[in-house]
């Protein structure tokens, strides 16, 4: 299709209404990262309720529809940000996080991260098969929104958001008051060693593993079984020292050894999702070269409305400026430490890291966006790659021997660079999501790529004050003077202290190469299941399963399972997608819900300087059993709604 009129897309109220739902969205996606070490994917809530307002309004389309989701996708994903930003607080060199140096942190990666991301289109989104789970949703729910019985659906599809959101605030409302537990399990011992199995009890929980499907979940279960099935025991072998309590030791051991395993895992996975995707980012390029060639010589109305990308020169050229307000951040940022004396060779080295690791990240992201989707990918792998990659740089530099100060410094300036990269991951990992929907929704993609751009800025605007609302409410654990309700931040703790071990010398490379030895394994098998057709194994998935602690993964997994019965059972239904799509939009509400009560929660504490200012009693013996029996019922209550919804769908 050529010479065709664009529609009404990139417009001033769909501009607004994106930008609102990004203060809602990415709020809950901080407060959820920092929680559990996971976010969800905004597309699908987002074009819900686009739909439900624009049609207020005359003139409405699909594809201004989609730029909401888009810019609303986009500042959601990039709250991912959380997975490495508070390491610098952690690690003792902010107390707090600088607004405008966050924001330009935050921005100047998650633009680097569109950019590649134009090129990346043609070789991940239109020249492949990948599936873009959330993606291809996202583009349905639009076009029932858009089409015949499209009123109904959105009616339906909006209450089951809504009544998925109320359910799962109303648990850690009761949880807060007192009522009910938190999260139920223990620590057990295993021969003379031990182990331990928790599960948060949280809604949210099993949303996110209703939408990571089953191929996730049993992966994160194997994950699960290598670490506390098997490492964690032997390594806990022989019990604890003497004066320290069980608990304390097994706790100790995980954080300290088996995390450093599942680092090493995660990192021969991404290693591998790299290799597989070079020949198509070749192909890509060549394409959006011949594309620009045939814009300059016929003009843009020779080209398809929907390959009509931003130039590759603008893309360019944006990429390399982009390194001017790096370098200034980076040099700024390394006054007082032990890169300012050598500054112009450690500037020069951070800048080609930055630019060469941004290609390398959003491929692999995008990679795995398409694969398992965007609210599935464990990006923190890549993350702790990226980490490793510029701390082994600074370490060829500045060698080991350094003081304490001096190598809290470079750690830190480990950290930042790591945080413009990250930035660069988890908007290529979301982007190509948000660029399938376009695809199938007939967007002009140069104007998505913009939307794109927009919401990065307005996330980067958002991130910074609610990650400080969060750090003065409860703190990050480890860090100094983090109380007992300090959140976990699983994934900053762990590329902090990767950071923290190889600029400190202290850095068990055994533990990596274990790691990488399972994960080598884990790729083999996931090949010998595809090619004989049984199934698969994502490598991830297994290194998420190995790192994360079981409070975030067996509900997941639990969710997991529930959402391949309840697809099954939709499957045999009259409207098949229709019931299947009212699963998804339920399991969103869950995860919407759960965050979004916790982000008024900090804001209560914050108010009041008070952890227990929702308490109504200050001990009940019974919280537990009736946590779990009211959990219980809330997910069978859920689950009983999307398939009284899927029937009538």
């Amino acid at each position: 299709m050529t010479g065709t009129a664009s529609p009404r897309e990139l417009t001033v109220r769909g501009v607004i209404l994106g930008a609102l739902l990004t203060v809602v969205f990415t709020a809950a996606n901080v407060y959820l990262g920092l929680r559990i070490g996971l976010t969800f994917a905004t597309s699908i809530p987002a074009a819900v309720i686009s739909m439900a307002v624009l049609r207020a309004f005359s003139g409405t389309t699909i594809q201004e529809n989609n730029i909401v989701q888009t810019i609303a996708s986009s500042a959601g994903t990039l709250s991912a940000i959380v997975f490495v930003l508070p390491g610098l607080v952690m690690v003792g060199w902010w107390a707090d996080f600088p607004y405008w140096e966050s924001v330009a942190v935050i921005a100047v990666g998650g633009i680097l991260g569109v950019m590649y991301s134009v090129p990346l289109r043609r070789a991940l989104v239109t020249g492949s098969d990948l599936p873009y789970p959330e993606g291809v949703a996202a583009a349905e729910v639009l076009k029932v929104g858009a089409g015949v019985g499209g009123e109904e659906e959105n009616r339906k599809g909006l209450a089951a958001v809504t009544a998925g959101g109320l359910l799962a605030a109303f648990y850690p409302l009761l949880a807060k008051m007192k009522l009910a537990a938190e999260e139920v399990g223990g620590v057990f011992k295993v021969g003379t060693g031990g182990s331990m199995l928790f599960g948060g009890l949280s809604l949210a929980l099993v949303g996110v593993g209703h939408l990571v499907g089953i191929a996730v979940g049993l992966a994160m279960l194997v994950g699960i079984i290598i670490s506390f099935g098997f490492l964690l025991p032997q390594f806990t072998a022989g019990g604890p020292p003497v004066g320290t309590e069980f608990a304390d030791f097994v706790g100790t051991v995980f954080r300290q050894k088996i995390r450093f395993i599942g680092a090493g895992t995660i990192g021969v996975a991404a290693i591998w999702t790299l290799l597989r995707v070079i020949g198509p980012i070749v192909r890509g390029v060549t394409a959006a070269l011949a594309a620009n060639k045939a814009r300059k010589g016929q003009g843009i109305e020779s080209l398809a409305l929907t390959e009509r990308d931003l130039p590759i020169g603008i893309v360019g050229g944006t990429i390399l400026l982009s390194m001017i307000p790096i370098a200034l951040l980076l040099a700024d940022f390394a006054v007082g430490g032990p890169v300012a004396g050598a500054l112009g060779m450690t500037l020069i080295a951070s800048v080609i890291y930055v630019l060469v690791a941004g290609i390398v990240i959003a491929s692999v992201c995008g990679y795995m966006a398409g694969l398992i989707g965007a609210s599935n990918s464990p990006i923190s792998g890549v993350g702790i790659l990226a980490a490793l990659g510029i701390s082994l740089l600074l370490l060829a530099l500045f060698g080991q021997g350094g003081s304490e100060e001096d190598t809290k410094a470079l750690v830190a300036f480990a950290l930042f660079v790591t945080a413009i990269v990250f930035g660069v991951a988890t908007i290529s990992n979301d982007n190509l999501q948000d660029l399938k929907t376009g695809q199938l929704v007939g967007a002009t993609p140069w104007r998505q790529q913009i939307a794109l751009v927009l919401g990065v800025i307005f996330g980067a605007l958002v991130i910074p004050p609610i990650l400080d609302l969060l750090n003065s409410t409860f703190g990050f654990q480890g860090a100094p003077g983090a109380g007992e309700n300090a959140l976990s931040a699983p994934q900053a703790a762990l590329i902090s202290a990767i950071a923290q071990g190889v600029l400190g010398g202290s850095l068990d490379w055994n533990l990596v190469g274990l790691g990488a030895a399972i994960g080598a394994g884990v790729v083999l098998v996931d090949e010998l299941l595809k090619r004989t057709g049984r199934g698969s194994l994502p490598p991830l998935a297994v290194g998420m399963g190995m790192y994360l602690p079981t409070q975030v993964t067996m509900l997941v997994i639990v969710g997991a399972v529930l959402g391949h019965l309840y697809n099954r059972w939709a499957s045999r239904q009259s409207a098949p997608d229709l019931a299947e799509r009212m699963g998804v939009l339920t399991a969103t509400g869950l995860i919407v819900g759960d965050s979004l009560f916790n982000i008024a929660y900090a804001a209560i504490v914050a108010a009041t300087d008070n952890p227990d200012a929702l308490a109504v009693v200050d001990g009940f013996g019974a919280s537990l059993p009736l946590g779990v029996a009211v959990f219980g019922g809330i997910v069978a209550y859920a689950y009983w709604r999307m398939r009284r919804d899927g029937k009538s769908a």
